[in-house]
């Protein structure tokens, strides 16, 4: 079918608007590509320095001949989603020997993790900590040792920041190796009723405890459609992954398996071979467009809104909200995952998954397939699912028709006709809502605003009964410039609460919300933020605001507003503890939370 024609002109408006600074990016990764194998550059003590500890290695990397694969790694063993890379180097390094070529750790990065830091003081170095690790990959691979790439993360920040730097390198080859979902526990709609019960003191610590200990309970990613696992799904549909491995669990022979296959590519698209796959050439207008396809199609994380601008910049391209509003326009739902649905993705998976879902949107029209990717050229490859062989890994045709209707449709037969995310825009500023789990009936609201500064006071005022009507919940100076723009999603099970009790209730922040944040309205990321005298910095109490996201309408009603002085807010207690201080760099420098919050590019 031809292409959709909105996505070919959004594509055509972002190649245009793109023009300049993407010629100059590939201009720059052009020059270092033909200047060769970078080692062949390199002083023989500096070659040295490189290969000391490498023990049986040590001749065929002096030699030159054979690609080194350098591996940037998100290891740790606190967090569950990056445990099971604990054993990935063994297993990459055995694959690339019996390829004829070596690998090494170049460097690890931070993976924090934003369930642990929900409502702390570390959520403030959240946001700011995908640049952090864009720039602690750079130094693994400023070491300028290495013919190919292999990137080892799934989390939040970390696949955002690691293709930072992989564009940022763009002249050499990039893999990226999921580690996969943690198997199913607790059921997440049984979790959230739990969360609920425990807000309105139905039940105390311990049955909470007890439930959330039930959900998260192994090894891999959380299991829930959030930031992580939408991170899988678009390194898949932009082509970075191997077809079919986002959402294979951890230690599985399959899981294995696909590491090895994914060391063995890595070593077949070096510039000393036939088949050459810079990351900057994968990572280019069409790429980051079928990128946003996916998370509309899978009512992914409202995260992705910030990091995929971020995301696309490192590689040249100019990416607008103006581009996701229209994409969600022209996408249908097709998937119903937790927090949109009651499946979590090890069911969305054995449900025909992302390649029945690839499949389907390229025969709706709506995918490019005219793009490279590691796997090799046209997202078409990208319906196969991998299977195990006795020689390794071979690819199938995947599933043609969904095995389960009630988590994965056709495009022809959605949840939704559009996507997950809608653009509100008005006297407010401009933000974005995941409406994918809204109803349709909460969708709209017009009431007054209730101000807060910080997320801790709207549950205190919750605690002491002063929510009783309608309420749009403003909680400002939360974006980048102010605190480092922390996640509120614990404000969810309160705000819910209201939901039930018969109220109608938004959220407007300049902050952001989790990409597990579900059925309340939450208007988030408005932009520009109180901290620089934004428009939110003008409401007061008692304010008439309008959340519209059928119309995408963000405004405040009120004749005064714009002769109105802005609020300033005492903001010391967010520059010091658990880290702060050292972000206060980051805090000054950061653009726009609608340009991707950054403070490097």
């Amino acid at each position: 079918m031809p292409l959709n024609a909105q996505i070919d002109a959004v594509t055509k408006r972002i190649i245009e608007r793109s023009r300049p600074t993407r010629s100059a990016y590939l201009e720059k990764i052009g020059q270092a590509a033909e200047d060769g194998p970078v080692r062949a550059h390199l002083s023989c003590g500096n070659q040295a320095h490189a290969y000391a500890a490498m023990e049986g290695e040590k001749a065929r990397l002096a030699e030159g001949r054979a690609p080194n694969i350098g591996i940037v790694t998100a290891y740790n063993d606190m967090l569950s989603a990056h445990k099971p890379y604990e054993n990935f180097p063994e297993l990459i390094r055995e694959a690339t020997r019996d390829s004829g070529a070596t690998a090494q750790v170049a460097g690890g990065v931070p993976a924090m993790c934003d369930g642990v830091t929900q409502g702390q003081p570390g959520m403030e170095l959240s946001l700011f900590s995908r640049d952090v690790i864009a720039l602690a990959a750079g130094v693994a691979m400023s070491h300028n040792c290495f013919d190919s790439s292999l990137y080892l993360g799934v989390c939040d920040k970390i696949v955002p920041g690691l293709i930072i730097a992989a564009a940022t390198f763009g002249h050499i080859p990039a893999v990226f190796v999921p580690a996969g979902p943690m198997t199913s526990g607790l059921p997440n709609d049984e979790k959230s009723k739990v969360r609920q019960q425990f807000a309105t003191g139905e039940i105390g610590r311990e049955k909470l405890m007890e439930a959330e200990m039930a959900s998260y309970h192994g090894p891999g990613t959380c299991t829930f459609y959030g930031t992580a696992n939408t991170n899988q799904m678009l390194m898949e549909v932009m082509g970075l992954h191997l077809p079919g491995a986002s959402f294979v669990n951890p230690h599985t022979p399959l899981r294995d398996a696909l590491t090895k296959a994914a060391a063995k590519r890595a070593t077949e698209i070096t510039a000393l071979g036939n088949d050459f796959r810079p990351a900057g050439r994968i990572l280019d207008e069409k790429a980051y467009v079928n990128g946003i396809v996916g998370l509309m199609a899978t009512g992914g994380s409202t995260n992705l809104v910030l990091h995929l601008p971020a995301m696309a910049r490192a590689s040249g391209v100019i990416l607008d909200l103006e581009d996701f509003e229209a994409i969600s326009s022209a996408v249908p739902l097709m998937a119903k995952v937790y927090p949109n649905g009651m499946a979590d993705v090890n069911h969305f998976h054995a449900a025909g998954g992302l390649q029945y879902m690839i499949r389907d949107l390229l025969e709706q029209g709506l995918l490019h397939d005219d793009v490279a990717t590691v796997a090799g050229d046209g997202l078409s490859l990208y319906t196969k699912e991998p299977v195990l062989t006795e020689d390794g890994i071979s690819f199938r045709e995947g599933p043609t028709q969904t095995l389960n209707d009630r988590i994965l449709r056709s495009a022809a037969d959605p949840f939704q006709k559009s996507g997950g995310l809608k653009q509100l825009a008005g006297n407010l500023g401009r933000g974005v809502m995941k409406v994918s789990a809204v109803a349709p009936e909460r969708r709209v609201i017009e009431a007054k605003a209730r101000i807060f500064h910080d997320q801790k006071d709207v549950k205190t005022a919750f605690q002491n009964g002063e929510f009783t009507e309608d309420t749009v919940v403003v909680v400002r100076f939360q974006g980048p410039r102010a605190n480092g723009m922390p996640e509120l999603h614990s404000l969810t099970p309160t705000l819910s609460v209201l939901q039930d009790r018969g109220l109608k209730v938004a959220l407007v922040t300049d902050g952001r919300m989790s990409g597990a944040s579900g059925k309340v309205p939450a208007c988030i990321h408005v932009s520009p933020e109180a901290a620089i005298g934004g428009p939110l910095s003008r409401l007061r109490d008692g304010d008439l605001v309008r959340v519209d996201a059928e119309a995408g309408i963000l405004t405040v009603l009120a004749d005064d507003f714009e002769t109105r002085e802005p609020v300033v807010a005492d903001l010391s207690a967010n520059k010091s503890g658990i880290g702060r201080e050292m972000f206060e760099v980051f805090r000054q420098n950061a653009c726009l939370a609608a340009d991707g919050a950054c403070t490097i590019l």
